[in-house]
């Protein structure tokens, strides 16, 4: 291979992977964040209550029946003037429940418990389970509500994620704009720093061969500067492609007269 040879090393499919799998996750978790702290857990307040509704109904039957046998007429004149038991704070539940223009609270008892035939059976397991599904709803409701804290919760880390998910868009999409190229006279980095061969000093190997990363201490007129080359994230080492990271490495190497620190152990390079 010529040493004036140019090559070009850009992101690598494995990075953009990696990196797209990344912003993906916290895109969908900021989704499902901000659907529990909007509605989620609200309308998981709503099952909750509404179930207890159910046991409270069938226990509350049982109570009175032993009491006094009941008649189909007497518990339907019962359960209809019955509310279900909804928290005081209306935050805590669906928003159309308290609509102004539409307010659903408060909400009678669901027409399947002032069935006389039905709850007489006192399952209300079987009871909710076909008002579950005829309204689609939860099967199996959470195992207690979800406080004002806890929703607020929700939507506290949906910022979060989406902090996180535009901080990974930005990286990706500053890589995919990026590239590691080498020439005769120099390197240029991912950073976009030009690099000529004759300023290089020191480049450590250390990390290459297991990570494909590479440091190299360079002089500028400032003083002496560090730049990382990525080999993992710019070209790559695919066979196929004939390990274009490790033929940058080669140029480098090539036109390379500083001090190498290879596996720990210094040398110098013949000039």
């Amino acid at each position: 291979m010529s040493h004036s040879e140019k090559i070009i090393c850009k992101p690598t499919p494995w990075f953009l992977l990696r990196a797209g799998v990344i912003l993906a996750m916290f895109s969908v978790f900021s989704v499902l964040f901000y659907i529990d702290g909007t509605t989620g857990y609200r309308k998981k307040n709503f099952e909750y209550y509404l179930h207890a509704t159910f046991e409270k109904a069938t226990s509350t039957f049982s109570k009175m029946d032993s009491e006094n046998p009941l008649s189909e007429e007497t518990w339907r004149a019962f359960a209809s003037k019955q509310t279900v038991d909804f928290p005081e704070n209306p935050e805590l539940l669906p928003a159309y429940l308290n609509d102004p223009k539409d307010p659903k609270l408060p909400m009678p008892w669901p027409d399947i418990l002032t069935d006389y035939s039905r709850v007489k059976i006192l399952q209300h397991n079987h009871l909710w389970r076909d008002y579950s599904e005829k309204n689609q709803l939860a099967e199996k409701p959470a195992e207690k509500p979800f406080d004002a804290g806890k929703i607020d919760e929700q939507i506290h880390v949906f910022y979060i994620c989406v902090g996180l998910s535009t901080i990974a868009l930005f990286f990706l999409l500053r890589t995919v704009r990026r590239s590691v190229i080498v020439d005769k006279k120099s390197l240029i980095t991912a950073d976009g720093k030009n690099i000529p061969y004759e300023s290089m000093r020191v480049l450590d190997l250390r990390k290459w061969a297991a990570k494909g990363i590479a440091f190299l201490e360079y002089e500028t007129p400032a003083g002496m500067k560090r730049a990382r080359i990525d080999g993992l994230t710019y070209g790559g080492f695919s066979e196929e492609k004939n390990q274009p990271a490790e033929q940058l490495m080669r140029q480098i190497r090539s036109n390379f007269t500083g001090e190498i620190i290879d596996y720990g152990v210094e040398e110098k390079s013949e000039g």
